[in-house]
C-alpha cells in the first residue's frame, strides 16, 4: 500500500485506488493513514466525522464506513488474499488500524528527511542538508488533504503539517543563503513574503538575499514595509534582532557577507541578543 497526504489523499493497492468518494468515509482513511499501526479509538473517529454532537446511529454509521472501506481494499488487493482487508484495516478493542509500515506514508519519508536535514544543518554539513531538505519538500503536491474535509482533528494535524513544511522551507533557504545561492532565491523570497506578510523570519531572509544581490535599498524597504504594517495591524515595532539586522545593514556590517556569516544558525539569528 502506498498513501499520500500532502497534497490530495491518494491510497493505492497494486496500482488501484482505494480512495472512497464519499467524503466521511475518506476523513476516516485520512486519519487512519496518518496514524499507521496505531490504534484510533472509535471515539476520536466520532469526533472526526460528526464533532461534538453525534447522530444516534453514529457507532453503526462507523462501523459501515469501515466495512466500505475494507470493501474497496479486498478488491484491490485481489481473490488471492482472503480476509486480507481485516488484517490491513484491523479491528483492536476500542477502535481501528491501518496494519501498514509507516514508510508506506508519505509523511513519515518526510519526516525522516526533515530530521535528517535538520542534523545536517546544526552539524554545518549545508550540501547534505540542502539535499535532504529539497527531497522532503518535494514530496508536498499541494495543500495537506486538500480534498479532504477535515473536521477538529484533522485539522489539528494539517495545521500541523502546514506549519512543518514552512519551517522546512525556511531552513532549505537558509542552508542556501549559507552557501551564496542569495541571487536564485529572491523570486522565492519574494512571493513568500507576500503570502506571510507578517512573518519575521522570512523577511529577515528576503533582505539578507537582496543585500548580498547588491540591492541594499530594496532590503531595507522590505523592513520599511514589514514595519509598516506590524505597526497598523498588530500595534508592535519588528522584534530587537530583525531591527539589528535592519542597522547592520544601514552600517554595510562585514558580518552580513556571506564569507564572514556563521556555518551554523539560521538568518533570523544572525543578530540576535
Amino acid at each position: 500500500m502506498k498513501i499520500q497526504v500532502l497534497g490530495p489523499l491518494s491510497a493505492e493497492v497494486n496500482g488501484g485506488s482505494i480512495v472512497p468518494t464519499a467524503g466521511k468515509p475518506r476523513q476516516i482513511l485520512a486519519l487512519l493513514a496518518l496514524y499507521p499501526g496505531r490504534v484510533m479509538p472509535v471515539p476520536t473517529l466520532m469526533e472526526e466525522v460528526w464533532g461534538t454532537e453525534l447522530p444516534q446511529s453514529a457507532l453503526t454509521t462507523l462501523q459501515t464506513y469501515i466495512l466500505q472501506l475494507r470493501r474497496r481494499l479486498g478488491t484491490a488487493m485481489g481473490p488471492g488474499n482472503p480476509g486480507g482487508a481485516k488484517e490491513v484495516l484491523a479491528t483492536r478493542h476500542g477502535g481501528y488500524l491501518l496494519q501498514i509500515a509507516p514508510q508506506s506514508v508519505d509523511v513519515h519519508e518526510y519526516d525522516r528527511l526533515v530530521t535528517e536535514g535538520q542534523s545536517a544543518f546544526e552539524a554545518g554539513d549545508d550540501e547534505r542538508a540542502a539535499t535532504l531538505l529539497r527531497h522532503a519538500l518535494r514530496l508536498w503536491k499541494g495543500p495537506a488533504l486538500v480534498d479532504v474535509r477535515v473536521g477538529p482533528i484533522l485539522e489539528i494535524d494539517v495545521m500541523r503539517l502546514q506549519e512543518s513544511r514552512l519551517v522546512t522551507v525556511e531552513r532549505r533557504i537558509d542552508v542556501d543563503l549559507r552557501l551564496g545561492r542569495h541571487t536564485e532565491l529572491l523570486a522565492e523570497l519574494t512571493e513568500l513574503i507576500a503570502r506571510n506578510p507578517q512573518h519575521e523570519s522570512l523577511h529577515s531572509q528576503a533582505m539578507v538575499a537582496l543585500y548580498r544581490s547588491g540591492r541594499q535599498a530594496t532590503a531595507l524597504d522590505v523592513y520599511r514595509r514589514l514595519r509598516v504594517r506590524l505597526i497598523e495591524d498588530l500595534g508592535v515595532e519588528p522584534s530587537p534582532q530583525l531591527q539589528r539586522l535592519h542597522q547592520a545593514m544601514l552600517a554595510v556590517d562585514p558580518a552580513l557577507d556571506v564569507i564572514a556569516s556563521p556555518r551554523r544558525g539560521s538568518t533570523f539569528d544572525l543578530y540576535a541578543a
